[in-house]
């Protein structure tokens, strides 16, 4: 299958419900997708786990599924995977690679401090991670003809409410760390997340009961959903709506505000383009 289109849906960022960033470790319990050249401080660990080409991820992966990792990676812990890994050309893993189903492995692949694989070893370069993901969402998603994946996978990533199914998706190009979860375009974080860092992206929708540790910068709109807490400020050049029982701990600057009468900021709230106090529903 080759690819089609642009792909705009996979620029976005999506964090399923109840993701948490714990002990250095990026952890959710669905499939982790990290688009190509990304950069990211900390480890992974969920079902499948797909690294696209030229990425960095500095710490473990942990996948109770497969693993698939592109051509040029580099990993500086250690893989460890319930099932099958798929290793393109040029990756180096810094650490142990544990496989507990087959390997297949392309050429020039480093793996520093050794590798168990209990199932088979085949020496081959992997299909290019993209297709596999196009072959992975048609699959996950039921659709029939590949030219509908695009018009799907633009309404499924630009859906607030995006299903429990839905994979983590960092796009392209993305930097994460302890200080910093920056995304080039859009990012919806769905409920019960723990998070650490300055978000930096185009616009967010945070679902509800979500704690973020660390400020939210934004180039336009942002939506914070019901009992969520920013342990930082809130910096938009769009508008900002803060739902019922949202915590601020800082202060918010956007164009325009609309916040619920049972939200709470404890900085100063600057909103040139007017605020609007949304009343309880009697």
């Amino acid at each position: 299958m080759e690819p089609t289109g642009d792909h705009d849906w996979i620029r976005a960022c999506t964090l399923p419900d109840h993701t948490e960033l714990q002990e250095r470790t990026l952890k959710t319990g669905q499939d982790i997708v990290i688009g190509e050249r990304c950069r990211i401080d900390y480890g992974l660990s969920g079902n499948d786990v797909v690294v696209c080409e030229f990425s960095r991820i500095n710490g473990n992966i942990t996948a109770g599924g497969d693993v698939r990792i592109d051509n040029w990676c580099e990993v500086a812990g250690d893989v460890v995977v319930e099932e099958d890994a798929y290793l393109g050309e040029g990756v180096k893993i810094q650490g142990k690679l544990v496989v507990k189903g087959d390997l297949d492995i392309g050429d020039n692949v480093q793996i520093e401090r050794g590798f168990e694989a209990k199932g088979w070893i085949s020496i081959r370069n992997p299909m290019p991670v993209i297709i596999y993901i196009m072959m992975y969402l048609v699959a996950v998603l039921g659709i029939e003809k590949e030219d509908e994946l695009d018009a799907v996978l633009q309404k499924l990533f630009n859906d607030e409410e995006a299903p429990a199914a839905t994979p983590l998706m960092i796009p392209a190009g993305a930097v994460l760390n302890m200080q910093t979860f920056s995304v080039p375009e859009r990012m919806t974080v769905g409920a019960g997340c723990r998070l650490h860092g300055n978000i930096r992206a185009e616009s967010i929708a945070i679902r509800e009961e979500t704690t973020v540790f660390g400020s939210l910068h934004l180039r336009e709109g942002a939506s914070i959903a019901r009992g969520s807490v920013i342990h930082g400020d809130v910096q938009s050049d769009g508008d900002v709506t803060v739902e019922q029982e949202v915590h601020i701990l800082g202060d918010v600057s956007c164009r325009g505000l609309t916040l619920h009468e049972d939200a709470r900021v404890d900085g100063v709230i600057r909103a040139p383009g007017g605020l609007k106090i949304e009343r309880r529903e009697v």
